[in-house]
């Protein structure tokens, strides 16, 4: 009886050891909270997942892909995730208003929001779009389609756009708002070739509004500096590894969008990470070592026009917003 009593109480002390063990490992888990569904806008990150970029570092990331119902950035204020990728005007807004965020990477240097028009619609300048209906997202992706209203004088019918291209295919509207790594190539693969389309990207007309980049709060900054290095640090090795190895990589997107039933294919999730990679090194360059870096112009750029269109009262610090000249 003893013995049976003994060999019981070692087996329950191994079960709990075990549970509590897991316990600590769920804990150390790194959440990375990203702003939708699996596609190539986060190829990097599924790279440095795959590849084992952040556990060559010592860390244990999980990326976690949002559907929409809420921002990322709540979700890291809220310490359901560690860091989250955010677009800039969207994590100046929130500054402004006393959010203790910090951005430590800006990935993508260039906007991918974009005006499109058909060319039988007579608009290949901006004046052009005067008197015309113009379909635009609201939040974050009205601002620049505004500044492009208002630094061109244009006089047109802004109505709001849903996110589908059914009334752009449909004629329904003049020129609509796009993301060129996603609707412009829609566009295409609906069977509009892509000559008869004119393209009004915001960074030719001097409003390029960099988009995502990766954020943290202050206390996870300010405590742990050295993680946030590691986790840039990888996360800039999974967008090498991308750039230079498309095929597999887009194997890999292509197996989280089936995991998640999007309905996508190789051939657009192939333009997206070409579009990717462009808005990536925009004006950095093709070396590693230059990417994720906000340039001081760019942030106020767009903190200018959140000023003059009212979404804040007053520029936050450059030098307390940015924090991504780590080594």
């Amino acid at each position: 009886m003893k013995k049976f009593i003994l060999i019981y109480l070692f087996l329950s002390i191994c079960i709990i050891s075990s549970l509590l063990a897991e316990e600590e490992i769920s804990e150390q888990t790194i959440i990375l909270e990203v702003q939708w569904f699996p596609q190539s806008q986060f190829a990097g990150y599924i790279m440095s997942s795959e590849k084992g970029f952040y556990k060559d570092l010592g860390l244990d990331v999980q990326i976690s892909f949002s559907d929409g119902s809420d921002s990322p950035i709540n979700k890291i204020l809220n310490k359901e995730a560690k860091f989250c990728t955010a677009w800039l005007s969207q994590a100046i807004v929130l500054k402004t208003k006393g959010t203790p965020i910090v951005n430590i990477s800006q990935i993508l240097q260039k906007s991918s929001l974009l005006l499109v028009a058909k060319k039988k619609s007579i608009i290949f300048e901006p004046a052009d779009m005067n008197g015309k209906c113009i379909s635009t997202w609201g939040g974050d992706f009205s601002i620049q389609p505004n500044a492009f209203f208002n630094k061109f004088d244009i006089n047109a019918k802004v109505v709001p756009q849903s996110f589908t291209i059914d009334a752009f295919l449909a004629g329904a509207c003049d020129v609509c708002s796009a993301m060129y790594y996603n609707e412009y190539h829609k566009f295409i693969q609906a069977g509009i070739n892509e000559d008869e389309l004119v393209p009004f990207f915001y960074s030719d007309f001097d409003l390029n509004f960099p988009e995502d980049g990766i954020y943290c709060t202050e206390e996870t900054f300010n405590s742990n500096p050295e993680l946030c290095n590691k986790i840039v640090q990888a996360s800039v090795a999974g967008w090498e590894y991308a750039f230079a190895h498309p095929e597999e990589t887009l194997d890999f997107v292509m197996k989280y969008c089936d995991e998640f039933h999007m309905q996508t294919n190789w051939s657009h999730q192939k333009w997206m990470l070409e579009a990717i990679e462009t808005a990536v090194k925009y004006q950095v360059g093709d070396d590693p070592a230059n990417w994720g870096k906000l340039r001081k112009d760019d942030f106020l750029r767009v903190a200018y026009e959140l000023k003059e269109q009212g979404f804040i009262d007053e520029i936050p610090s450059f030098d307390n917003f940015f924090k991504g000249d780590l080594k």
